[in-house]
């Protein structure tokens, strides 16, 4: 039996709303694998204040490039109330030699860290801590200093 998840990580973040999708932004989860800026530059520019601007792409084209972020530190929210983002249905796992282990699919996650949201929380996309060093346990903080 599955325990049902306490935390959402879309409450983790710095929200950017557009007219049909809001986009969550948790910067401590980011590992600068830059998806979103090559992605979709007009959405995501890091020279831009604010550097999302989430209405300057159809919902769907956001969302795309969205579920490319390998770390989670970017999620998302139809604002109609259609489905939020649906797991890989296998769940994988990707090594990043000297640095963190990408985990994609239907992931349950336990954590007791202050600031992080303490409980069991479901991803679908994240970035788990292979070094020992992060301060976000289990996530990846870039304490490695290893580039995605």
């Amino acid at each position: 039996m599955t325990e049902p998840a306490t935390h959402d990580p879309f409450d983790d973040g710095k929200r950017y709303s557009g007219p049909e999708i809001v986009v969550s932004y948790n910067a401590r989860r980011c590992r600068h694998a830059g998806e979103c800026v090559r992605g979709l530059p007009k959405v995501f520019d890091v020279g831009r204040r604010p550097w999302i601007l989430p209405g300057a792409a159809p919902a769907d084209e956001v969302a795309t490039v969205i579920r490319r972020c390998p770390t989670g530190a970017l999620q998302y929210r139809p604002t109609t109330g259609a489905d939020t983002e649906q797991p890989d249905p296998v769940t994988t796992v990707r090594a990043v030699p000297g640095g963190p282990l990408l985990l994609r699919g239907d992931l349950r996650v336990w954590t007791d860290q202050p600031g992080v949201g303490g409980g069991m929380r479901c991803e679908t996309r994240m970035a788990a801590c292979a070094c020992g060093a992060t301060g976000l346990a289990p996530y990846c903080d870039g304490s490695c200093d290893v580039e995605l």
